[in-house]
């Protein structure tokens, strides 16, 4: 290839790639928003995406060639056609979601699976066609390489260095720039607009260096002689079987990593976004790796890979050991961070050389081959994240997933160790064996060190998350993912008592989102109201007898029910209006996916479900001062009344929010108004009998939500600027 074409080729896929990653990352959490933060979004998210990527892959191999002899037209014109359209679906898909959503919607209250299947027929139908024209990129432009260099065999590696590179780009700067500066939607087209560049672009080139009669011909002949000389079919079979089953245990991997690193790495959209980062970063470092063997003509062999893949598989069970490594936010917790992403890369490094390679050997340089055999990896791509997330990790857990993940790379490891020196395979043979016995047997994960240190503890898993329960008595704690959510506090019983006690007239129904160990719907119901709960992941609702010892007599209470939803979805799409919403999301207030509880448009749906009179109940547990600021912001804007209350327990804020007014009662109005059970539950876990001045323990936090609030009125949470999940740059001075 010519050097500028070289360059243009690298420079058209880097931001290819880079704009590749920033839609994934923002379409999954637009998908949120309008379809609720489960796990089956996700994975539709992820499988569609990866479906579309290999059904791309394998068509635009498979009529590259027809197009361009039947339209006379060089393939490079075919390529920015597809990132004329990748660009398209920056701008479209928002609007396709909330067109689906208001589908959905409109069909009225749905149940659950009707609702999901719904959903995943919205979400495929929203960016299919997009991810099959990212997958086509790379056959189109091989095509364009073999129309200028017949000898340019390992166009695919190439072009995929370039492009992973982009990936790796493309996640960073949208996770620590990119949504913190411009907010969603402007980061999306800012991506379009690159690709519409591209476009542009290869536009130009092409119609400036078109291939001549005598290169076309050549491409013919070269096409034939690979057919006329094919490689071993049993080799071509292990390649296929080989990349499938590395897509497939690398994305399920990448899956469990998220989770099972969790307790280190904290739940912070910067967390997954460095998990993310490193992967692609050693998937490149491994692409360049083998792009510098290639140029010397020192090649490893795919058994020498499959033997390092063996042992690299491992490594992050033994390095995810709770025992040494810590979450804290000082230099002990950096270093622990550290070395769980870089447990990953070996393993990342030795795909990053191996795919490529492979492909490089099959391909020849062929687009339909290439494009067959990339759709192959992605294909496996598909399966792994979806079998990891409703198989390995339910029923397996985190360690034991990683596990049985790594054991078919050490199988196809002894499979190809026959052709390698009896020493490395006796080396490499007994460093796997024995990280698999240390994985086995001797690393300990979260689970096992609560197991050590907890007198009593319960664990359970399910399709969203590892659930424990742990503690005696009032020291009980709920971990979600390693992340403790709550504990046995009095402030969660104030959450209902509190609105309840202070709503005009006598509340007939409440709603609480956020289940967490049961005790604000515990106490909603000594109000004999109609109440009812949504939480996120069953294997906390299941949790509920651990914390209370009357739990079984509360779920038979026909007044009140639990659903298993997304609360800002199910609030979509009910008919119900209640007297109470209690708000109370996860910690941390900078959690991934929690600005979605606290943004101006939640609070523009929780008014449509809210009564005459109704009064909704929100909750910070504390932080940046200038995230509580935003948090308090939001809620200001979307509510003309609010009362406001610090915790007496000491960090958090209490946000009482209506359309009407709310009462301005002292503790002793408060104390007669509330029923005997209901007092009687309030007072459960006080040392006094007395209600008025227990009641006055928060009514004497109040305090006025306009001094609290900063002079910058755009310090406020919306859907599109999330300001309590992206922070770095404000934190480090920058904005």
């Amino acid at each position: 290839m010519k050097s500028f074409i070289r360059q243009f080729l690298f420079l058209a896929f880097f931001f290819s790639g880079y704009c590749a990653l920033v839609y994934q990352v923002i379409w999954t959490r637009l998908a949120f928003a309008a379809f609720g933060i489960i796990t089956p979004v996700l994975s539709v998210i992820i499988s569609v995406f990866m479906l579309g990527l290999s059904a791309g892959a394998w068509m635009g191999g498979r009529w590259i060639g027809s197009l361009v002899r039947h339209t006379g037209c060089s393939a490079l014109l075919f390529y920015a056609l597809t990132e004329l359209t990748i660009g398209i679906g920056g701008f479209v898909v928002p609007k396709l979601f909330t067109v689906g959503e208001g589908l959905l919607l409109s069909s009225g209250q749905t149940d659950s699976f009707r609702y999901l299947s719904l959903s995943a027929l919205v979400l495929g139908v929203s960016i299919f066609p997009w991810c099959v024209s990212m997958g086509a990129t790379f056959p189109f432009m091989m095509a364009y390489v073999r129309e200028h260099d017949q000898r340019s065999a390992d166009s695919f590696s190439y072009l995929y260095l370039a492009n992973v590179l982009g990936a790796m780009t493309g996640c960073l700067l949208t996770a620590v720039v990119l949504v913190e500066v411009l907010g969603f939607k402007h980061t999306l087209w800012t991506a379009g607009g690159i690709n519409f560049a591209i476009a542009a672009i290869s536009g130009c080139v092409a119609w400036q260096v078109r291939p001549l009669p005598s290169q076309a011909s050549k491409s013919k002949r070269s096409a034939k002689r690979l057919r006329k000389f094919p490689q071993s079919s049993t080799r071509n079979r292990l390649i296929k079987w080989i990349l499938f089953s590395t897509g497939f245990s690398a994305m399920a991997m990448e899956v469990i990593w998220a989770r099972a690193f969790m307790p280190v790495m904290t739940t912070q959209v910067y967390s997954f976004a460095l998990i993310v980062f490193a992967y692609l970063g050693a998937t490149f470092l491994g692409s360049c790796l083998y792009r510098h063997h290639l140029r010397n003509g020192s090649v490893r062999s795919s058994a020498g890979l499959l033997s390092i893949l063996s042992i690299a598989a491992f490594l992050p069970i033994v390095c995810n050991d709770l025992r040494f490594l810590t979450n804290t936010a000082d230099f002990a917790g950096y270093m622990s961070a550290t070395v769980l992403l870089l447990s990953i890369c070996p393993l990342c490094a030795g795909l990053g050389y191996l795919t490529p390679g492979l492909i490089d050997e099959y391909a020849v340089g062929d687009p339909a081959r290439a494009g067959k055999l990339y759709a192959l990896n992605v294909f496996g791509c598909i399966f792994g994240p979806l079998f990891a997330s409703y198989v390995l990790l339910p029923f397996a857990g985190e360690r034991y997933g990683l596990i049985l993940l790594g054991l078919p790379l050490l199988g196809l490891s002894l499979f190809g160790s026959r052709s390698l020196p009896s020493w490395i395979r006796w080396t490499t043979g007994v460093s796997a064996s024995a990280l698999l016995i240390w994985s086995m047997f001797f690393a300990v994960d979260f689970a096992n060190l609560v197991l050590r240190k907890a007198s009593k503890t319960e664990i359970r898993r399910d399709y969203a998350a590892s659930v424990i329960s742990a503690g005696e008595g009032r020291s009980k704690a709920l971990l979600v993912n390693g992340v403790g959510m709550t504990g046995l506090v009095p402030i969660t019983k104030f959450m209902s008592h509190l609105p309840l006690a202070l709503h005009t007239g006598k509340p007939e129904s409440a709603l609480v989102i956020c289940f967490g160990m049961g005790t604000s719907y515990r106490s909603a119901l000594r109000w004999d109201i109609e109440t009812t709960a949504v939480e996120l992941v069953p294997g906390v609702r299941d949790a509920f007898p651990f914390y209370h010892a009357d739990a079984a007599d509360v779920l038979r209470n026909p007044k009140g029910r639990i659903i298993i939803d997304d609360g800002r979805r199910y609030l979509s799409r009910t008919k119900g209006k209640f007297d109470v919403i209690v708000i109370d999301p996860p910690p941390p207030v900078e959690a991934a996916g929690s600005s979605l509880l606290y943004s101006e448009e939640f609070y523009a749906l929780a008014k449509q479900h809210l009564l005459p009179n109704g009064i909704l109940q929100a909750w910070f547990p504390g932080g940046e001062v200038r995230t509580g600021q935003a948090v308090l912001r939001s809620l200001r804007d979307s509510f003309p009344h609010l009362r406001c209350f610090r915790s007496p327990q000491g960090g958090g804020m209490l946000v009482l929010a209506s359309l009407d007014p709310i009462a301005n009662w002292g503790p002793d109005q408060l104390a007669m108004v509330m029923p005997s059970a209901a007092s009687d539950d309030l007072l459960e876990w006080s040392f006094s009998a007395n209600l008025p001045a227990y009641l006055g323990q928060v009514l004497l936090k109040e305090f006025s939500i306009e001094q609290a609030l900063a002079p910058d009125p755009r310090i406020r949470i919306t859907d599109d600027h999330p300001y309590n999940e992206y922070f770095l740059l404000r934190r480090w001075g920058l904005l």
